[in-house]
């Protein structure tokens, strides 16, 4: 057996890690530093869960290949879950019946 079989199976937090590690440089090399929704730059130096790090997204469907990647903010990446067709519908008529709600009259007492 080869190592890297043997380490996968014997570690496989580090061989995760690893990978995790390659995906990133990759993803970095492919398409910079700047997040793929705001265009800010991403802080790599920053712990996983931290809100400015960077996150893999999914952006097309099937397997998780490099081509279906991209590297997003964690606030950015959790951002993107509630834009459906639903609820983009939704705050369109919440706003559509804020704009032509006629507006309420204030009775000054007296």
């Amino acid at each position: 057996m080869s190592r890297a079989i043997l380490a996968r199976y014997v570690t496989p937090w580090k061989f995760r890690r690893a990978q995790h590690e390659q995906r990133l440089a990759a993803l970095r090399e492919r398409d910079g530093d700047n997040c793929r929704r705001c265009r800010r730059p991403l802080r790599f130096d920053l712990p996983r869960g931290h809100d400015k790090a960077p996150r893999f997204e999914q952006i097309g469907s099937g397997a998780e290949a490099l081509d279906n990647l991209c590297l997003c903010h964690v606030r950015c990446n959790a951002a993107g879950a509630d834009v459906t067709e639903e609820v983009t519908e939704r705050v369109r008529r919440k706003s559509e019946a804020e704009l032509f709600a006629r507006p309420r009259r204030v009775r000054k007492a007296g």
